[in-house]
């Protein structure tokens, strides 16, 4: 399985922008630039969309483990947020993405719960895929 997206920048990096597009149309032309990546400009940035790759990832993953254990799950909020610094001696680097999880599943308990968890958070592809701390905070809903 191969998944497609592109990238087009036009000017310098503080002043110019860009584009970015996917293959399934999800994003079409949808704008970045530093101002949306350094500052609260209007569009996306490729850290905000990192964010939600993993967010979704995870959440499938939680979703796939709880369902085959016999626990489907009524449902899955996760936010994901991602800390990029500026470090001395690497540049501009994401450093940590901490995932914060509640789920609604009936007939689990909280300790199997958080197995699952733990679990689809090691090994979602997304997870696998980064070189950072991940850290996460789940929970049942009531």
């Amino acid at each position: 399985m191969k998944r497609k997206a592109s990238a087009v920048w036009h000017g310098d990096l503080k002043s110019g922008k860009g584009a970015l597009s996917t293959e399934s149309g999800a994003l079409a032309q949808t704008q970045y630039s530093f101002s949306t990546r350094f500052e609260n400009g209007v569009g996306t940035n490729p850290e905000e969309l990192i964010a939600a790759a993993h967010a979704g990832c995870f959440t499938m993953a939680l979703s796939f483990a709880l369902s085959s254990a016999g626990h489907p799950p009524e449902s899955i909020e996760t936010t994901a947020t991602l800390t990029l610094e500026n470090l001395p001696e690497k540049s501009w680097t994401v450093t940590a993405i901490h995932l914060d999880t509640t789920a609604k599943v009936p007939g689990v308990a909280a300790d199997a719960f958080a197995q699952f968890a733990a679990g689809a958070k090691a090994n979602c592809p997304i997870s696998r895929l980064l070189n950072t701390t991940i850290t996460l905070d789940a929970k049942l809903a009531g």
